[in-house]
């Protein structure tokens, strides 16, 4: 994608506008958590590829419509607690900053994977769980920005924004395109299992649909998505990795969290053995599953 701008060019083409307007695309992300990662040979190449890929929307009319951008773990900060100390890591800041100077440029929010599950888990010693569930806790209070958190999530983002703020992008919006809680794990991994996965999920919901913002972003409605639909019953890593699905890899729900439909009752709808006797295809199949994976779960 980056050497290459008719590749970007043709893979737009096939992936995004033949789809359109039939499938609502709304953004895509041009790699995932490439920077802060291990392959270093990304991260160089990172800026290309997303400048061919926004210049190929452009060509087809559709930068207006889709936007651009790449999703960032928690590896590219140096520093995220608490909130007002957010900052990048050095190492990633020679990348970051071109990047982000281009972000800025077309209008594209930075994208942050938030897991406080992931931070629970490697500390439960000294972290609340009710912090981390957006369950009732006396949070914790941000000596620099005078302010309180009720929530690990809201925290994590406002680290993000102050991360962009230090490096001088304090008008970029935070977008969280991956939360998201596992139902089941090692014994090593703690807080996994489907009681704390329905919760965190279950109440990421309804704080979605305050509208509202972060403490301190109040004016910045929080946007999420929902990592994910489906359990990847063949992913490597610890057992947590194969099971952040709403849905089983089988189609059966793994937890109901009051979507409509989202219930025992309906989820034989979704079988695997259902949509074989309606006749779809195995390419198909594959089609469904990888589009179905993250659901959009904030309100424009």
């Amino acid at each position: 994608m980056s050497s290459n701008p008719d590749h970007a060019l043709n893979w737009v083409k096939e992936n995004v506008q033949s789809f359109l307007p039939d499938t609502r695309i709304r953004g895509i992300a041009v790699g995932n958590e490439v920077l802060g990662g291990t392959d270093y040979s990304l991260w160089g190449v990172l800026l290309g590829a997303v400048k061919n890929i926004y210049n190929a929307t452009k060509k087809l009319h559709l930068d207006q419509l889709v936007q651009i951008s790449t999703a960032n773990s928690f590896a590219v900060f140096a520093v995220s607690y608490p909130p007002s100390s957010g900052k990048f890591d050095n190492n990633v800041n020679q990348y970051m900053k071109p990047l982000l100077e281009f972000f800025q440029q077309i209008g594209s929010p930075f994208c942050l994977n938030a897991y406080p599950f992931l931070a629970y888990a490697g500390d439960p010693e000294h972290i609340d769980i009710n912090y981390a569930l957006f369950e009732p806790t006396k949070g914790i209070y941000d000596p620099m920005y005078h302010l309180h958190y009720d929530n690990m999530l809201d925290a994590q983002i406002d680290a993000a924004y102050s991360a962009l703020e230090d490096a001088g992008f304090d008008k970029m919006e935070v977008i969280v395109t991956e939360t998201g809680w596992a139902s089941n794990g090692d014994q090593s991994e703690a807080g996994a299992n489907a009681t704390n996965a329905r919760t965190y999920n279950y109440n990421l919901r309804k704080r979605l649909a305050k509208r509202k913002g972060t403490p301190h972003r109040p004016k910045n409605v929080v946007k999420a998505y929902i990592f994910a639909l489906f359990n990847e019953n063949e992913k490597p890593g610890h057992s947590s990795e194969k099971n952040y699905g709403l849905f089983k890899a089988d189609g059966s729900i793994s937890y109901d969290i009051g979507f409509h439909g989202l219930n025992a009752g309906h989820s034989s709808l979704l079988s695997l053995k259902n949509i074989n006797t309606q006749g779809l295809s195995q390419s198909y199949m594959m089609v469904f599953f990888l589009s179905s994976l993250i659901p959009l779960i904030f309100w424009s």
